[in-house]
């Protein structure tokens, strides 16, 4: 059944492609945890034909999130530097690719470790300049990436503006959207050619499954990544596919709480005497905090702040109690970790200082416990500075 593109973000998240099932009624899509599929006779099946190539459990997940993107496909993959990789596929060798400098730190290791053995070129500019994105756009450009607010300082780039640019030379832009999920941030709406998310984070929810996607506009996307899908296997799991679904339906009530509560925290913390900077875009003070407020329509749960040393940064997260230490973010849980240690030590003591990240950051993705009680924690631990 097609999706009404009407219908409002909380009864897409729950309906689109979560139908009820046709064999049995049952409400939640089932787990098709099958390898292979009976054929009528040779060259006639169900529309499925080996697990590896689509799976009906992740055909509900890929339209669901289609919808809830706004793109034409969406491809699922077992974590979200794997649909990074499937989108790099894309490419050929001399190619070159315009990079967001400050991104998750996963991302500079894949592209400067393994992809330049493939001919590959890349750039790192600060993509909230679009005079620098501009700059670095070469004749052999193909894809100019970016992450907004970006990991961990919260950096808004305007995606309208480097889309202009991108396609003005002929390239294409992705966004990683996976600090706002769709529900704050609509990047196809302003001029995104493919959207990238970690399922693993806000759409999954629940801290319990590890996930990625690609949400894409074009034929020739949908051809592309369903043929790497097919090829190279790696493609998410039915059940972890049904974890997303799961918890996508909730996606709307968790975001609404997340920001909520976000907001709360940053207050206490930029009011706090013994945080140096705190960095979320919806402080007043925060330099793209206009921006954000047109190009979202939520600040979110990410907040960094500045401790002024590892020392302290060390002491603060070994008295944290409600809030959990450790990778990841977009849990129900408040999760708060040490980017320079954690997801960005691949960047090395250089890379960190470059984009402006440094051993005292802390960086907070914000539950949806009673905020009360993440407040008066992340107080009682700073006290130990």
């Amino acid at each position: 059944m097609k999706e009404n593109p009407n219908r409002g973000f909380a009864t897409r998240a729950i309906h689109a492609g979560q139908e009820p099932d046709p064999s049995t009624g049952a409400v939640a899509v089932p787990i098709f945890a099958t390898s292979t599929y009976v054929q009528e006779e040779i060259g006639k099946n169900r529309g499925y034909e080996y697990a590896r190539v689509s799976n009906p459990t992740r055909t509900r997940l890929e339209e669901n999130l289609a919808a809830l993107e706004e793109g034409a496909s969406a491809h699922a993959f077992a974590s979200g530097m794997a649909a990074i990789t499937a989108m790099l596929t894309m490419m050929k060798s001399g190619d070159h690719i315009v990079c967001g400098s400050n991104v998750y730190g996963g991302v500079p290791r894949l592209f400067n470790q393994v992809l330049v053995n493939y001919g590959l070129q890349f750039t790192y500019v600060d993509t909230s300049d679009i005079g620098a994105v501009e700059r670095a756009i070469r004749p052999n450009t193909k894809l100019v990436h970016i992450e907004t607010p970006t990991n961990p300082l919260m950096t808004v780039s305007d995606i309208a503006a480097v889309a202009k640019v991108a396609h003005g030379h002929g390239a294409e832009l992705s966004v990683d959207n996976t600090f706002m999920s769709p529900y704050f941030q609509k990047p196809i709406r302003l001029g995104a050619d493919i959207v990238m998310h970690s399922t693993t984070k806000f759409l999954n929810g629940h801290s319990d499954g590890l996930g990625g996607v690609l949400v894409c506009t074009k034929p020739h996307h949908k051809e592309t990544f369903a043929f790497v899908q097919k090829c190279t296997g790696g493609i998410l799991s039915p059940f972890e596919c049904w974890l997303v679904l799961r918890g996508v339906k909730t996606l709307a009530v968790r975001m609404e709480q997340h920001d909520r509560s976000g907001r709360r925290v940053a207050e206490f913390l930029e009011s706090h005497k013994k945080v140096k900077k705190v960095f979320y875009p919806g402080l007043r003070d925060h330099p793209q905090h206009e921006l954000a407020k047109r190009q979202m329509t939520g600040f979110g749960a990410m907040i960094t702040f500045e401790t002024g040393s590892f020392e302290n940064a060390q002491k603060m997260l070994r008295k944290v109690r409600v809030c959990s230490l450790g990778e990841s973010l977009g849990g129900v849980e408040t999760l708060i970790s040490h980017p320079a240690t954690m997801t960005h030590a691949a960047l090395g003591a250089e890379g960190r200082a470059a984009i402006g990240l440094t051993d005292g950051m802390v960086r907070i993705s914000v539950g949806i416990e009673d905020v009360e009680d993440i407040i008066a924690d992340l107080d009682q631990a700073l006290s130990a500075i």
